[in-house]
Order: C-alpha cells, then sequence, then structure tokens
C-alpha cells in the first residue's frame, strides 16, 4: 500500500511521507545478529551499572561534593541518557529482527541522541574550564566555580543542546520522501533520514553544518585552548613531580574527549564525505560513538581517580561487613 501512495505521490509531484522506516543492524552479518548481540548486552550492562555507579558514590560521598565531580555526574546522567536512546532499536533488531519504526519515533529519537551527543560535548568543555581553573588559579578555584555557577552552566548547556536541536525535527518533517525507506543505523540520524528525501535538502544541510560547528566544534576548539593554556601553566611549575601531578589530574577527562571526538568526527565525515565508504564502517564507528563513550567513561574515572576509587572501595567494604 506504501509503495503505491509512493508511486503516485512520485507521479503527482505531491507531498509524501512515510508512516515509518526501516532500521539496519550491521550489514552483511544479519544471520549472525544473536551472537553479535552478546558483547552489546555487556557494553550497555557496563554503561549502565557504571554510570549508577558514579552517580551513587558521588551523591553517598561528601568529599566529592564539588564543582568536578558534579560535572562527571552531568556526564554520567548523560551518558544514561544516550543508552537509553539506542539500547530498544540496537538490541530490538539483534533479537527479534524489530527494524520498523514509525516516522514520528524515528524524529523524536533523531532529537534526543543529536540533543544528548551535543549536552555531552558541552560538559567535557565544562570539565576542560573546571581542570583550567584547578590548576592556573587553584587558590581561586572554590570561589570561581561554586554550587551555584556548577548549576547556572548545567542548566546553560542543557538549555543549548535542546534549543540548537528543536528546528531539527520540523526540518525533516518538512519534506517529501522517495520510496527508500531504509536506514543505515540500528538508531536514526539526522544526515540518514535528509539523505532519504526527494526534495531539496540544502536547507537541512545548512542548518546542519551551522549548528554541528558552532556548538560541537566551538567545544573541541576551546578544550585544545584550555589545554594549550595548562600545558603552558604546568611548564612553569618549580618541579618535574609538580608538573606530573597536575597533568595527572587531567589524564581522564582527556581520554573521555578522545572517545568521544574521534569517532563523532569521522562520522561526521562518513556521512558527509563518505558516500563510497563500505557500509560496514559506517555502521561501526557509529555503534563505536554512540555505545562505547558511556561504557567507557565510568571505568575511566573509576581507574584514574583516586576518589572515586577509593569511594567505591570503601562501599564496597561496607557492604561485605553488613552482609556479615
Amino acid at each position: 500500500m506504501e509503495n503505491g501512495l509512493h508511486t503516485m505521490g512520485e507521479v503527482n509531484g505531491s507531498f509524501y511521507q512515510p508512516s515509518a522506516f526501516f532500521m539496519m543492524g550491521i550489514p552483511g552479518l544479519e544471520a549472525f545478529h544473536h551472537w553479535i548481540s552478546i558483547p552489546f548486552c555487556v557494553l550497555y550492562l557496563i554503561a549502565l551499572s557504571g554510570n549508577c555507579m558514579i552517580l551513587f558514590i558521588i551523591k553517598k560521598t561528601q568529599s566529592l561534593h564539588e564543582p568536578m565531580y558534579y560535572l562527571l555526574s552531568m556526564l554520567a546522567v548523560t551518558d544514561l541518557g544516550l543508552v537509553f536512546c539506542t539500547l530498544p532499536t540496537t538490541l530490538g533488531i539483534f533479537w527479534f529482527n524489530m527494524r520498523r519504526i514509525g516516522f514520528d519515533a524515528c524524529l523524536t529519537q533523531t532529537y534526543f541522541i543529536h540533543t544528548l551527543s551535543f549536552i555531552e560535548s558541552s560538559v567535557l568543555l565544562a570539565m576542560a574550564f573546571d581542570r583550567f581553573i584547578a590548576i592556573s588559579h587553584p587558590l581561586r578555584h572554590p570561589s570561581i566555580l561554586t554550587k551555584t555557577t556548577v548549576v547556572k552552566i548545567g542548566l546553560a548547556i542543557i538549555v543549548r543542546g535542546m534549543v540548537s536541536l528543536l528546528p531539527i525535527p520540523f526540518l525533516l518533517k518538512r519534506l517529501t520522501y522517495c520510496g527508500k525507506t531504509e536506514l543505515s543505523h540500528s538508531f536514526c540520524f539526522h544526515s540518514d533520514i535528509m539523505n532519504l528525501a526527494c526534495a531539496d535538502i540544502k536547507v537541512n544541510v545548512f542548518y546542519g553544518m551551522i549548528i554541528l560547528l558552532s556548538t560541537v566544534g566551538m567545544d573541541f576548539i576551546f578544550i585544545v585552548l584550555s589545554y594549550i593554556l595548562i600545558i603552558k601553566t604546568v611548564v612553569s611549575l618549580a618541579t618535574k613531580e609538580e608538573c606530573l601531578k597536575a597533568l595527572n589530574t587531567c589524564v581522564s577527562h582527556i581520554c573521555a574527549v578522545l572517545v568521544f571526538f574521534i569517532p563523532m568526527i569521522a562520522l561526521s565525515m562518513i556521512h558527509r564525505f563518505g558516500k563510497n565508504v563500505p557500509p560496514l564502517v559506517n555502521t561501526l564507528v557509529a555503534y563505536t560513538y554512540l555505545i562505547i563513550p558511556p561504557a567507557l567513561n565510568p571505568i575511566i574515572y573509576s581507574i584514574k581517580s583516586s576518589h572515586i576509587r577509593e569511594a567505591l572501595i570503601r562501599a564496597l567494604w561496607k557492604k561485605s561487613e553488613s552482609d556479615w
């Protein structure tokens, strides 16, 4: 029925939107989806339990009620949001071959995935600013980054992400679409949906590029500038031990930045310029971008942050004592 409607729409030049899109798992490996789901389940389990653990430890440990850990809590909440956005459709395909997603549901998922990604980028920038103040102006750090300031930064990040991405669903909804309804991933992306349209998508491309460069692009530039200033400060320190101690406080954040931005930049380049890139590469980069950071971030901070690690050990020790 949909194909018939589409044919009439094309012939008459009328407006047409499909009732649903069909998502894709891992191209060429459909027969192994049940087995492939195992590492995905492990990653999702690590992401859910790890980020919940981070939030629990920070909430219960009074000494962690500081700007750095408030920002880390925001990062954990954002990662949980990304997990809940992609988990139902991804595991739905791998377990039950549920490829169909309604048109409006796909636009909603697109909005939340992109919004949460932009929020994560901004949180990483705020964390870089925190590290810069802590290292360059340690005495002024408590007075600059107060609880009130952190709350204002958090609200600004959320509003910025939600407002800047708000036009995206409406820009996609105004388009008329062709017969092809198969997406490239097991979740919905703006660029993936707009490429299925048979209308002029210049506005979508332009707006997407402007928003990406003015938000995530600027965030990345300011993160790099923050670390240039941090390195400049660290070099001026008296002893090698002080330098290493100062840099060691940044290792977790640097790892989180690399884990997030490298696959994000790679995926953006593939969507815009990689028409000849194999579908499998496109799919794997997308999974790396949306699933790996939420799973790795709690591990990175648990290993590299002595305060988080010690609080976790204390919590586990108290639990073991209560069990006895």
